[in-house]
């Protein structure tokens, strides 16, 4: 130990912080969480006005505070920048240079003491005890306990908060290697998703299927849009390929030697997703060990996909308004402002309009995104660009699982056609991957291989009558589906079919032939 405070033993109640404290280190997956609960603890158990955390920064020869327990106000000040100051400085300097404990009943007296550190203008340092925290590897930071509110700190307090300071630094010494393993594979992974979005080739026009008018409509407001850099505001229903589109702009347009770097606004809760987007400095927060950049700064000079855009919180909607306007960001925790220039599109599966109506989205940054809007249809309003997509992915199946490119039965594409698609092109890709690997070696793929949901909604689906049919047209539209039917139900037993529908079995293969039909 540090100290050269005797040995003496505990009360029962002093014994239970211990156990307590012990006890949360494994109840506690957040070390935020954790340390405001222990810090509550000493501060009742101590009967003090706040607890503080100073961590040690050999790189920059720095301290800065990690937390500190609801002083004289009663709030956190953990919500504000993190403070910092030199590692020679004041108290905490001494003591993490000395290792060694001190108690100060007066910190008027004390020279070592700078006022300077005060970590809330309304909160006033009277007295304290400064510990020391360490590891078996190192001396991380040290640990205050501020201003008695009855009597003086003792010598037996002193020792007891060396006690609780052991696991405590464990504690946070874990969650900081933790935190760095994860921001090391973070930073792989986003760099493995940048280096495979610049393969260009992949994202031009051509690789965005669709012939019917809907489809040209958005083709061509793509195509006025791709040579500058103004804002684009892409909406859709899920699954439409918003994020497609996103990428022919860039990689299309003059930026396409930049950034292209995407965020889900709805997957992330606010403060990831403001850390992601502005970055942090080092201890801006519990697992900030390093200075991070955000994506507004990593796209400088490209381009900015912020997807599902509605459901960014109220709070984050006004800096990234402030970021548009100003082209400035400021890290998480840091003070530095830093210039960036990028261009934004954006994407939302909601009407955004009517979200500002209803008051869940800012009516200013909406105005602000929406230069240019770009309405992509649903796959149920394009049913004739089914078919293209169906054999798109049939080419992508067996590129992917290495076999020849199948086959889809005429009867199988009528009814993929028929379907509404709710999950739009994500899904029909989806049930075609899933009809490859039901039929196997098998390249002719059938009603047999679809979903329930597809063959039992064209099954089921009321015989409308043709506008301007005449009754023979009709008779052989009606006829045609009552063949299939009988057919799928038998599993594709003709013969079986056949005394279903009260034909012999030629005359079913006749009727067969005659429609075309193809199971």
């Amino acid at each position: 130990m540090p100290s050269v405070l005797p040995e003496e033993s505990f009360s029962g109640r002093e014994l239970e912080l211990l156990h307590e404290v012990s006890a949360s280190i494994q109840a506690f997956s957040d070390l935020n969480d954790l340390l405001r609960h222990i810090m509550r603890q000493i501060k009742n158990a101590f009967g003090i006005e706040g607890a503080s955390i100073a961590l040690h920064d050999p790189e920059k020869e720095e301290f800065y505070f990690i937390r500190t327990v609801e002083e004289l106000n009663g709030r956190d000040s953990d919500e504000e920048a993190p403070m910092r100051f030199p590692d020679d400085y004041g108290v905490g300097g001494w003591v993490f240079r000395e290792n060694s404990t001190v108690i100060i009943p007066d910190v008027a007296n004390d020279e070592r003491f700078a006022n300077t550190l005060n970590l809330q203008q309304s909160f006033q340092t009277r007295s304290m005890i400064c510990i020391p925290l360490n590891t078996s590897k190192a001396r991380i930071g040290v640990f205050y306990a501020l201003n008695k509110t009855e009597g003086i700190f003792t010598d037996h307090e002193a020792r007891l908060l060396e006690v609780l300071a052991g696991p405590i630094a464990v504690s946070i010494e874990n969650a900081r290697l933790y935190g760095a393993l994860k921001q090391h594979a973070d930073q792989l992974a986003s760099e493995n998703v940048r280096l495979k979005a610049e393969v260009q080739n992949r994202f031009n026009l051509q690789g965005v299927i669709g012939s019917c008018p809907a489809m040209e409509k958005v083709f061509n407001l793509v195509e006025k849009v791709i040579d500058n850099t103004t804002s684009v505001l892409i909406q859709g229903d899920t699954g439409t390929g918003k994020e497609m589109i996103a990428r022919v702009i860039h990689y299309s347009g003059p930026l396409r030697d930049k950034p292209f770097v995407a965020e889900n606004c709805g997957a992330l809760s606010e403060n990831l997703l403001e850390s992601e987007l502005f970055g942090h400095v080092k201890g801006a927060f519990t697992g900030a060990v390093s200075d991070k950049k955000g994506l507004f700064e990593m796209a400088d000079g490209g381009t900015v996909f912020l997807d599902e855009i509605a459901d960014m919180p109220p709070a984050m909607q006004i800096k990234l308004l402030r970021v548009l306007q100003e082209g400035q960001v400021r890290p998480v925790g840091g003070s530095s402002i830093i210039q960036v220039n990028f261009r934004l599109i954006a994407s939302s599966n909601r009407d955004l309009h009517q979200e500002v109506v209803k008051g869940r989205f800012r009516d200013d940054l909406f105005y602000r995104i929406q230069v240019f809007p770009i309405i992509l249809p649903p796959l149920k309003d394009r049913r004739e660009d089914i078919p293209l997509l169906a054999t798109h992915f049939l080419d992508k199946c067996a590129r992917k699982f290495k076999m020849p490119v199948g086959r889809m039965k005429p009867t199988a594409m009528e009814m993929l056609s028929r379907f509404d698609w709710p999950g739009n092109i994500r899904e029909l890709e989806n049930e075609i991957e899933r009809a490859v690997c039901l039929a196997g070696q098998d390249q002719e793929i059938g009603i047999d291989c679809l979903s329930e949901k597809i063959t039992a909604i064209a099954a089921d689906e009321p015989l409308e009558t043709l506008k301007d049919a005449t009754l023979q047209q009709t008779v052989a539209r009606l006829e045609k589906k009552m063949i299939i039917d009988a057919l799928r139900k038998s599993g594709g037993n003709r013969s079986q079919a056949a005394r279903t529908l009260g034909l012999t079995r030629q005359g079913l293969l006749n009727k067969i032939g005659r429609y075309e039909i193809d199971l």
